[in-house]
């Protein structure tokens, strides 16, 4: 993971920031070859603020308490319970600790997660 300082005199433009990534892991990975970068970018008391992406592909998840806001790109997430999220720049979402998620990348998506 990247570390970026992010203090109250930075400002960064989170599409440009470059991200190094590396292939999610075989047991995650249900179709494609997708791969994940991450950035941190700062950490306020115990949450972490940084930028994620994912490439296309099909993979599941357990997921830590996060709210995240789309950037750019285009996936389907898909809850245990059956529904379906459509996840395109300016979604904005909420995941839950432990909650099992396929995300089904159509167009490389990046987002800024709060965890």
């Amino acid at each position: 993971m990247t570390r970026l300082p992010l203090d109250a005199a930075t400002v960064l433009q989170a599409l440009s920031i470059e991200l190094e990534h590396e292939p999610v892991d075989d047991d995650q990975v249900v179709s494609g070859s997708p791969t994940t970068g991450i950035a941190a970018l700062a950490e306020l008391d115990d949450i972490e603020i940084g930028v994620w992406e994912i490439t296309p592909g099909i993979v599941t998840d357990v997921e830590v308490d996060e709210v995240f806001v789309v950037l750019s790109g285009h996936a389907t997430l898909r809850r245990e319970d059956g529904s379906e999220s459509e996840l395109v720049a300016g979604t904005v979402g909420r995941l839950e600790d432990g909650e099992e998620t396929e995300w089904e990348v159509h167009e490389t998506l990046r987002k800024i997660y709060i965890a």
